[in-house]
């Protein structure tokens, strides 16, 4: 299960099978950390270690996992060892040591304490619906889902996606938490952050707080405006919404989670991921639907559909029409 999302519009259609796709992933598959490596990225395969395939197709999605490791050498422990190697050169030669010499020792010093660092490593997996025409990378930052994002391009030769957006969405957020009435199938949460838009390090960050309370309601009537806000989605799914429209803490529901196991206890393990993953998809495709339908209008025109008018989700513009960005 996902537990952040960032979105893009697929702005082409693509017409890979999950064996195509595969095939295409298959040069850029995961390698560890070289001697003098400080991160290497690539693919590996979503379903775990003992799989062979770099994808796997569940509910019209394909499914990857880019994989990234680095090694772990902070920048202070770098820089503690080049002042030490300065002042003992100064000291023995009676000298001061130039910037250019210092850059070099740095240089010297990192080839040496590169292949003894420890390594990290993280798998970061990502969506590919063709349905819906977006891919969702599970990812906190939008760094980390750029990383995956350039990978997958190299792979395939190019990938033309647009981040979803809507400039006037914290001013949607906050008519929501104004009103009480988010947009059917949604409810608010107990949680949100408010931010001043005319001072930007201005942040209010609420957590196990009624939002109809007055002390929200106060922060607004100074000027904040809801940059993030929490929702729950039918039961199923919470999530806090920012206004870059990314999703982060989702969390989905107990009783989904006994669905997806439930008669697959004695099951092949990945009979029990297909039906999570099934779960997960149909949860993400109905709440961006409506997050879609909700803040359409608030966006503005996004960049065309990418995928057919068939087995149309809720909420997309039918053929013919603008689309939103989502």
């Amino acid at each position: 299960m996902f537990k952040n999302a960032r979105i893009y519009r697929l702005n082409a259609p693509l017409e890979l099978d999950e064996l195509g796709l595969h095939e295409r992933l298959a040069d850029k598959a995961f390698r560890g950390c070289g001697p003098l490596e400080a991160m290497t990225m690539g693919w590996s395969p979503p379903l775990g270690p003992q799989a062979d395939m770099l994808t796997h197709a569940v509910n019209g999605c394909l499914l990857v996992a880019a994989r990234r490791q680095e090694r772990l050498l902070p920048a202070s422990v770098v820089k503690e060892a080049v002042a030490e190697r300065v002042a003992e050169l100064e000291q023995a030669e009676g000298r001061d040591v130039s910037r250019r010499e210092r850059s070099q020792l740095r240089d010297a010093l990192l080839a040496e304490m590169l292949p003894q660092a420890f390594t990290r490593s993280r798998l970061v997996p990502a969506l590919i619906d063709a349905v819906a025409g977006r891919v969702v990378v599970d990812a906190a930052s939008d760094k980390l889902a750029e990383e995956v994002l350039s990978l997958l391009r190299e792979s395939l030769g190019s990938l033309p996606v647009t981040p979803v957006a809507a400039p006037a969405a914290a001013e949607r957020f906050t008519a929501w938490v104004l009103s009480g009435e988010p947009p059917a199938g949604l409810t608010l949460a107990d949680q949100c952050e408010l931010r001043d838009p005319a001072e930007k390090g201005t942040v209010v960050r609420c957590r196990g707080v009624d939002l109809g309370s007055a002390e929200v309601r106060a922060h607004i009537d100074t000027g904040m405006r809801v940059a993030a806000v929490g929702l729950d989605w039918q039961d199923a799914l919470s999530l806090l919404l920012a206004d870059d429209l990314s999703l982060k803490r989702l969390r989905f529901a107990d009783e989904l989670l006994e669905q997806a196991m439930d008669g697959a206890e004695d099951e092949d393990p990945a009979l029990r991921f297909e039906a999570e993953m099934s779960i997960m998809t149909e949860q993400l495709r109905g709440l961006l639907g409506t997050l879609e339908a909700a803040l359409g209008e608030a966006a503005g025109t996004g960049a065309p559909r990418a995928a057919a008018d068939a087995a149309m989700p809720a909420g997309e513009a039918p053929a013919g029409e603008e689309a939103p960005p989502w």
